[in-house]
């Protein structure tokens, strides 16, 4: 027996319930950072590509997005 015949256009969520969205606003994430802003157990730390100046040449760092930090990891077991 075909189980999906009939299912076109359903979804699998329960009625009268939209999907599940964050109920906070996510902070911003530069590419160097490994946890968004405020994560327990993270600081800042200077970009390791720019040393903390935000440029890289004349432009801005691709890594800390011109900031010249990084969100990092601290502490750890």
């Amino acid at each position: 027996m075909d189980s999906t015949r009939g299912t076109e256009g359903r979804n699998d969520q329960p009625a009268g319930q939209a999907p599940r969205q964050p109920s906070f606003p996510q902070a911003e994430m530069a590419p160097g950072d490994e946890a968004p802003p405020g994560t327990p157990s993270t600081g800042e730390n200077l970009c390791p590509q720019c040393g903390g100046t935000g440029r890289l040449g004349a432009s801005a760092c691709p890594n800390c997005l011109g900031t010249g930090k990084v969100i990092v990891g601290i502490g750890g077991a």
